[in-house]
This record gives structure tokens, C-alpha cells and sequence, in this order.
């Protein structure tokens, strides 16, 4: 069973989410065409990387980032470790979260919201516990409670707990501290990587199951 949501939540936030992205995309297009001449110029084609992830209700749609890896292989034809690909331009599009401005396409689309828990992947929606899974019985967000509060150095268990706390409690001033803070977390760069990172996952390593009693 879902979490009970309230008006804001139902009704109001979709209203706002769309009409602040429109702005945003009215306004700063031409940040996006030049960030885009720069990815295809330093890493080449296609700019946009897109991947499958849940929305709410476990959805799949196309989530839209900026690429920040090159496609470099070795003799065998696999794809290089994560850290081997990543770029000094591709950290630094990570570092700011600019790779992540083309999601704002998904919010107009209704794939996700401003605020809300981050489209994680496919394969991760049998591995949450029933807790865990409230996580999608709202629109994700570009942003969220959980990267304003530990971002990537946080564990996955307490990741997902802000996560459902969020959902738990969604209002109006609290998306807007949250946007606030994210603005802060970005420009700080705080918590960009995770103490459990590996080689090739870079800021957070692969989430296996929690292990609950």
C-alpha cells in the first residue's frame, strides 16, 4: 500500500514542477546547447546518455543525463573501467551536477519531478525491502532529500531511509529547502564520492540487498 499523500503532493507539485522546468528550459537553453558543443567536442557522440529507470509506481522511462565517459575498450571489446573512461571533463560535469541538466526534459515529460528520491537502476527494484520500495509511490527527482544530507558518502540503507522519509512528509517548504540546499551541496562539491565506491562505479557502489533482520 502506498504512502497517503497530501494535497501539495497530489495535486500541486506536478503544477509547480512543470512550470518551473519550462521557465528553466525558456531561460537557460543556451546553457545546455553550449554544454552540449563541449561534450560532443571532448567526448565525442552521442552527447545525451540515456538509460532505463524506474519512475513512480516502478515505471520505466529514459532518464536523460549529459555523457561523461568516452567509450574506450580493450583488446577484447569490453568497455573499460569506469575510472579509465571518466575524463577530466567528465569529473567536472559530475563534481557540479551538470550532467544531470537534461533531466529537466524528464520533469517536463512527467518522468520525474524537481524534489523527490533518484531514479536508481532497473535491476535494484527486487532487491528493496517493503519500506525501501516507498521510495516510488512518488516521481523522482533531480534532486533530493538524501543528496542534500550525505549525498554519495551516505550508505545505500540510510540513502533509502531519507528517501521514504521524504516521501512520508512532502511539502512545499520542504522542496524548496531542498532545492535550496542543493544549490549549496553542489557549489561546496561536498560528498561527491562514496567511501564504498569501487573502480569501476566511481561515486557509489552497486546496491546488493539490505540485510535486515
Amino acid at each position: 500500500m502506498s504512502i497517503k499523500q497530501g494535497i501539495y503532493a497530489r495535486y500541486v507539485k506536478r503544477v509547480l514542477d512543470f512550470s518551473l522546468s519550462l521557465l528553466i528550459l525558456l531561460l537557460f537553453w543556451w546553457v545546455l546547447v553550449i554544454v552540449a558543443i563541449l561534450v560532443r567536442v571532448k567526448l565525442g557522440s552521442p552527447v545525451i546518455f540515456k538509460q532505463p529507470r524506474p519512475g513512480k509506481d516502478g515505471r520505466i522511462f529514459d532518464i536523460y543525463k549529459f555523457r561523461t565517459m568516452t567509450d574506450e575498450r580493450d583488446e577484447h571489446g569490453n568497455l573499460l573501467p569506469d575510472l579509465q573512461r571518466l575524463t577530466p571533463f567528465g569529473r567536472k560535469l559530475r563534481d557540479f551536477s551538470i550532467d544531470e541538466l537534461p533531466e529537466i526534459l524528464n520533469v517536463v515529460r512527467g518522468d520525474m519531478a524537481l524534489v523527490g528520491p533518484r531514479p536508481l537502476l532497473v535491476e535494484y527494484l527486487e532487491l528493496y525491502d517493503d519500506r525501501q520500495r516507498h521510495r516510488h509511490d512518488v516521481r523522482p527527482g533531480i534532486t533530493g532529500f538524501a543528496q542534500t544530507h550525505g549525498r554519495n558518502a551516505a550508505t545505500w540503507e540510510d540513502r533509502f531511509e531519507m528517501d521514504v522519509s521524504y516521501v512520508e512528509r512532502i511539502s512545499f517548504p520542504l522542496d524548496l529547502r531542498i532545492l535550496v540546499d542543493t544549490v549549496l551541496v553542489v557549489v561546496s562539491r561536498k560528498d561527491v564520492d562514496s567511501a564504498e565506491a569501487s573502480a569501476r562505479t566511481i561515486t557509489m557502489d552497486t546496491f546488493k540487498g539490505s540485510n535486515r533482520e
